[in-house]
């Protein structure tokens, strides 16, 4: 096993670039996820990373080897796509043992890691079937046995559960999460779903348009997000943004009456601000008058109120209990200002 290194990663196609100067280490053992909107450069990385794509500029390691010009082959790494990419006419033990058959080794050691490869994944029963006899869930899990059989220093996962359904897409998490319990490999994951990243990370990368906007843990990230962007992108539903304004010493919100003096250094009166609150930390307050209730999505043990002041302002609450607010009703907010954040309207970082 071994960590992955980038330095100043970059990435062109002709003039147009799209990874700009990427430094990142994973360590040896880490499960590294990295996430964004589409078209943020996460796959492309991850692709440079197994080789797929070429490296423009910088340098990229894999324990103690530069792997900046190697071939795809010499990396010690294995991919899992988003598409299975099984072959149709083989059985599951023949498509996880093919690469491994294709470079030579002999049949007693295919098959001792086939079985191996089998029995942390649980297919056993499906050695025998093809692709077309299996759910797409018992598909994806034989595409990682035949990455697991390689024995490789990395595994690169590109949004692998993209294709299945909610439920499918739960227990493949888990699955994954055990595999590299079990088997402690460096894996990198690439999702635009943030709640599998929260769930499945030690370390987030968060993208955005090729740069890398913040690295950390996943809940350093949701309770301490560095700018608007990540304090919006990780969490869901996603925090809630007021444009306000400081008054030197506390800040005024669009659709909220009062000001409100948050424990930070506040800018000068007068600065354009963006406060974020994120919905699990409000509370409705049934006394007031500021917003009427627009729609309740009702999910079972927790329900999202949306809101909507009378200048516009929205605002997710997340509520629960068996009391809930009901549509057209008028209602105020409860914001624990503790919990609150403040981001500069200009720069989008945040204010500390």
């Amino acid at each position: 096993m071994a960590g992955v290194v980038l330095k100043d990663v970059v990435k062109r196609y002709g003039e147009v670039q799209v990874i700009h100067g990427i430094d990142l280490e994973i360590e040896n053992g880490e499960f590294c996820v990295f996430v964004g909107p589409s078209g943020c450069g996460k796959s492309t990385l991850l692709r440079m990373v197994a080789g797929l794509e070429e490296t423009t500029e910088g340098s990229m390691s894999i324990g103690d080897r530069d792997v900046t010009r190697m071939d795809p082959a010499e990396r010690g790494v294995a991919m899992v796509f988003q598409t299975y990419a099984l072959y149709p006419h083989m059985t599951v033990r023949d498509n996880m043992g093919f690469g491994l058959k294709m470079n030579g080794h002999p049949k007693v050691e295919i098959a001792q890691k086939v079985a191996e490869a089998t029995r942390i994944l649980k297919l056993e029963e499906y050695l025998d079937r093809k692709p077309a006899a299996l759910s797409g869930g018992q598909r994806q899990r034989v595409s990682i046995g035949r990455a697991i059989v390689r024995g490789p220093e990395v595994f690169l996962f590109d949004e692998p559960l993209s294709n299945l359904d909610a439920e499918l897409r739960v227990e493949m998490r888990v699955e994954i999460a055990r595999l590299h319990k079990e088997i402690g490999a460096t894996m990198v994951y690439v999702t635009h779903d943030q709640v599998e990243a929260m769930t499945l990370a030690d370390k987030i990368v968060v993208l955005r348009k090729g740069r890398i906007e913040q690295v950390g843990a996943p809940l350093d990230l949701y309770r301490n997000p560095d700018n608007k962007f990540v304090a919006g992108f990780i969490g869901s539903p996603a925090m809630n943004f007021i444009d306000g304004t400081s008054t030197g010493d506390a800040v005024t919100l669009a659709g909220l009456d009062g000001t409100y003096a948050l424990p930070i250094a506040l800018p000068e009166k007068g600065t354009a601000v963006i406060f974020g609150i994120r919905p699990e930390h409000i509370e409705i307050d049934p006394s007031g008058n500021s917003f009427t209730v627009e729609m309740t999505e009702a999910l079972g043990g927790v329900s999202y109120v949306h809101l909507l002041s009378d200048t516009g302002t929205k605002i997710i609450i997340e509520e629960r209990g068996d009391e809930r607010s009901k549509e057209g009703a008028r209602v105020g907010v409860k914001i624990p200002l503790n919990r609150a954040m403040l981001f500069d309207a200009k720069t989008e970082k945040r204010l500390r």
